[in-house]
């Protein structure tokens, strides 16, 4: 107390100060003192007295602790008390065996209060965040312990808070890099607890580079021989992968999938030397394993899990995993581990990995039939075989083929020996694993289930093999443990579900069908026999849900006469749904893998329940008396249905006659039309011709065209001759655009031909195009007659089996009363008329829905020759506008020449009467004496 009373001023009157009257004068002296000296003391006490009054240092002292944190930073000793005192207030962690002085009355709970109070005040945490940048040891430290402290108190609340702080994020990751050990160990463990149930954070995390800096530190720590870090870095590991499909595909895509196989190497020299493993590094392991699971876990999306799954394979983590379990010395926990996480790398593979699955389930299966191993690793081996097993077929086919006959060397141990050595065994959970084993071989496989009857056993010397099917039978009716009788029920009852075949096979004995119901209809017991009457009921039910009616003696029909005169409809339902009633049945349907603790807890397989589940109602529903009913019902409905199905078919006949008629209308219309092309097309050529003889003598006016003049007369006769030779060019080119109108309509022709001819040999037979089109015209109006008139053919067929059907339909009423009237007398025999009556009805409506297709077949072929009508008329009236536009052209063109013509008989009437002004003598132009020529032989002619 000496210490204190430096502070306090010397002792009071009436004894030593309470502990309360302490902390609130050192708490005074921080607030009040101007030198940093005193402040420095006064905290340091407050630290001292932190730990045995958590509660007055709390309630007085708090928020000077936090307000001493940013004015006096600059110290970095009053800063790292000021830090420890409040790690001693906030933690709830118990105190030490010495401070036995106590007070009573405080709540335990009382850290997560003052955390609590502490996290409300907004400017207390980024203040925390921000001393994370000095990288003073008795700064960095106790911050970093606080942090993980609140984090721990109130993770949920902190999270947020460094959600949303500025680099909050980055600066915790700088931890990682830094080189005092003690501070980066203390950093993993804030990690974790940041990383917790927070995707976001997890995100953040990982992109900054965490995966990179963990590996790092695994790697230096000795990876799987490596320390408790080791174990803190697979845990943040852990934190950011779980349930995060956007890290997991980050760490894929960054190629860590292969950072991961150094972690399972196994240096069997070590291994050698060494009497066992490490507990260190056992935990070290099953962390890494439950990283592997996480990454291939069936719960991610499948396209995820595959790629997964691929990388590891193609990284050789596969084949470690293989090596691990085929080792020496391996740790039996660690066994089971390694099978459930390499159970997981394997589902759903389809057989990629048989080379190396194969020899390694070989091991498996030895110890999983070995009744001197853990449990739980016989468990784990099971579901691992399981997972390879899931919706692999060739992987099924492998192991199936072990169990068949085979010319292979005896002296080696196949998957097939150990499966059928431990399905007959002593041991009831051998029996057990192997017949789940071999029931997840030939699940959804109806070849391999057809396949296992191939296989034959020798039970003694000198007595014949029989079946393995005949052989669980045999076990079966000898009694025993009950995992011994659900495991060959199980095995059986998945066997024998949708293969009629296996059914079959086990009818053939006769004894078979009378021990079930002498096990259905005992008396109850116990719990476990409730289970096996129950199993029996449902292998029972099944024989009578897919069998094929081949067996006299137990056909379907049989067997249900004899469930209800011998075993009854409402026990037999009962001992039914008495199955998923039971707890064993309902803890095995909520998830594949096996959660069991005990052996006396494994009963039922997750597969068997799916079985079940999709198999229950059908067998309540066809052992039920009203199933012959319901079968005759479904009767009655497919011929309701093929009713429906004509009168559609009549339905669409009426739309298709209505759609005949309106083409027929159409085609007169187009037929009308056709004539009027025809006439304008008439006149068209007409025109036609006369434009060519216009083009020609329009020819033959320019060609004559020419003009002479002397070269030596002056600049105004030099003006008047380049005058002329333009004009000369000017008609030149007229004259080729008119032949070049003249070949666009010789062009404009012959497509008008072409669409009016259907080939060479018509135009030789039919000179003329439009009776061509008329006669074209003409088959298509009697194509649409004659399916006029085959249409009222059909009508009259729809209607006589209309009529048909309805008299069948009163007879098959008729039928029905006189079954209901004489039901006790002649009911089988009405039943096999009216069954016959019914197959003739539906015949009938067969041929009929046949014609009726046909006739639309044919219908569909009339209508398609009519568009091609409708298509060639379109050709035909775009070709007549085609060539009125182009005669419209020439019309115009030959005007523009004619008017140039005139112009320039004008102009050079013009120049000859300037010419001769001038005094020169003009010669007559040929044009001229040509004209005269022909004035003179047209007289001469007349």
């Amino acid at each position: 107390m000496e210490y204190f009373r430096k502070y306090l001023g010397g002792p009071q009157e009436g004894g030593q100060p309470t502990g309360a009257e302490t902390v609130e004068r050192l708490v005074d002296r921080v607030q009040s003192s101007t030198l940093l000296d005193d402040r420095r003391d006064a905290v340091r006490a407050l630290k001292a007295m932190s730990k045995k009054f958590r509660l007055e240092v709390g309630t007085q002292g708090m928020d000077i602790l936090a307000k001493t944190l940013e004015a006096d930073r600059g110290d970095a000793e009053i800063t790292g008390y000021a830090l420890d005192a409040l790690c001693n207030i906030l933690s709830n962690e118990p105190l030490d065996d010495d401070d036995e002085e106590i007070q009573e009355n405080v709540p335990d709970d009382l850290g997560n209060q003052f955390t609590e109070i502490f996290i409300k005040k907004t400017d207390n945490v980024p203040a925390l965040l921000s001393l994370l940048e000095e990288y003073d040891f008795h700064i960095r430290w106790p911050t970093v312990r606080l942090l993980t402290i609140l984090l721990t108190n109130k993770g949920k609340d902190l999270q947020d808070i460094i959600l949303v702080s500025p680099m909050g994020v980055s600066k915790l990751m700088d931890l990682l890099s830094d080189s005092r050990e003690i501070i980066r160990n203390d950093a993993l463990l804030l990690l974790i607890q940041l990383t917790k149930n927070n995707a976001n954070l997890q995100k953040i995390v990982a992109f900054e580079n965490a995966f990179e800096r963990l590996f790092d530190v695994i790697t230096e720590e000795g990876d799987s021989d490596g320390g408790i870090v080791v174990e803190d870095c697979l845990l943040l590991l852990l934190n950011l992968l779980k349930n995060n499909a956007s890290n997991q595909n980050f760490f894929r895509e960054s190629s860590f999938i292969q950072r991961l196989s150094p972690f399972f190497n196994l240096k069997s020299d070590q291994q050698a030397s060494q009497p066992g493993w490490s507990a260190q590094k056992v935990t070290n392991i099953h962390k890494m394993l439950q990283l592997v699971r996480t990454l291939v876990s069936p719960n991610s999306p499948q396209q995820q899990m595959s790629a997964c799954q691929r990388s590891m394979f193609q990284c050789g983590l596969v084949q470690q995993l293989c090596t691990i379990l085929m080792a020496s010395g391996v740790p039996a926990d660690v066994l089971t581990e390694v099978n459930t996480g390499h159970s997981h790398v394997v589902l759903d593979i389809n057989g990629l990995l048989l080379v190396i699955i194969i020899p390694a389930i070989v091991v498996l299966l030895m110890s999983m039939v070995n009744e001197k191993q853990p449990f739980t690793l016989r468990c784990a081996v099971l579901y691992c075989f399981q997972s390879f097993l899931y919706r692999n077929e060739i992987g099924q086919s492998q192991i199936v083929q072990t169990l068949l006959p085979t010319s292979s060397d005896a002296n080696t141990i196949s998957a097939g020996q150990l499966l059928c050595g431990g399905l007959f065994s002593a041991d009831c959970l051998s029996n057990w694993f192997a017949a789940v084993a071999l029931l997840h071989a030939i699940m959804e496989n109806s070849t391999q289930k057809e396949q296992l009857l191939r296989v034959q056993l020798a039970t003694s010397l000198g007595s014949p093999p029989v079946s393995l099917l005949q052989q669980c039978c045999n076990i079966l009716s000898q009694g025993g443990k009950i995992q011994t009788r659900v495991g060959l029920l199980m095995l059986m009852c998945g066997w024998m579900s949708s293969c009629p075949i296996v059914v079959a096979h086990f009818l053939t004995n006769t004894a078979n069908i009378p021990f079930l119901i002498t096990q259905v209809s005992a008396s109850e017991s116990d719990e476990n026999e409730t289970l096996v009457q129950g199993l029996c009921s449902f292998l029972l039910g099944i024989c009578v849900l897919d069998n094929d009616d081949q067996n006299e003696t137990f056909n379907r029909a049989s067997l249900r006469q004899i469930i209800e005169k011998r075993i009854g409809l409402e026990s037999f339902s009962d001992k039914l749904t008495q199955i998923p009633k039971n707890e064993s049945y309902t803890k095995a349907a909520k998830k594949p893998n096996f959660t069991y603790k005990h052996p006396s807890e494994v009963v039922f397989d997750f597969e068997f329940t799916r079985i079940f589940k999709s198999l229950e109602v059908d067998i309540l529903n066809t052992v039920s008396p009203n199933a012959n009913a319901a079968e005759h019902k479904q009767k009655i409905a497919n011929l309701q249905e093929h009713e429906k199905v004509v009168n559609q078919y009549k339905e669409l006949i009426q739309e298709q006659d209505t759609q005949l008629k309106s083409v027929s209308q159409e085609l007169e219309l187009l037929r009308s039309q056709n004539g009027v092309s025809t006439g304008q097309l008439s006149d068209l050529r007409e025109q036609v011709q006369q434009l060519k003889d216009q083009n020609a003598l329009l020819k033959a006016q320019k060609g004559s065209q020419g003009a002479f003049l002397d070269t030596k007369k002056e600049d105004d006769l030099r003006n008047i001759q380049e005058e002329l030779e333009r004009l000369k060019l000017y008609v030149s080119e007229k004259e080729t655009a008119i032949e070049k109108l003249k070949g666009d309509l010789t062009v404009s022709e012959a497509k008008v031909l072409a669409y009016q001819t259907d080939g060479e040999e018509d135009k030789e037979n039919n000179p003329s195009e439009v009776a061509v089109l008329q006669a074209t015209v003409n088959r298509i109006k009697c194509d649409l007659q004659e399916a006029q008139h085959m249409l009222k053919e059909r009508d009259a067929e729809v209607s006589r089996l209309t009529t048909k059907h309805n008299e069948a339909q009163r007879q098959i009423d008729n039928l029905n009363n006189i079954k209901n009237e004489n039901s006790s007398q002649a009911g089988g025999g009405d039943t096999v008329l009216l069954q016959e009556e019914i197959q003739k009805i539906s015949s009938e409506k067969l041929a009929l829905q046949e014609r009726l297709t046909k006739a639309n077949e044919e219908n569909l072929n009339l209508i398609d020759k009519v568009n091609k009508a409708q298509e060639e008329t379109k050709h035909v009236a775009k070709d007549k506008s085609e060539v009125e536009e182009e005669l419209d052209n020439l019309k115009k063109e030959q005007e523009d020449l004619l008017v140039l013509l005139a112009d320039q008989d004008t102009k050079i009437d013009t120049y000859r009467t300037r010419l001769k002004d001038l005094g020169e003598q003009v010669e007559e132009d040929d044009d001229d004496d040509d004209l005269g020529d022909d004035d003179t032989d047209d007289e001469d002619d007349n």
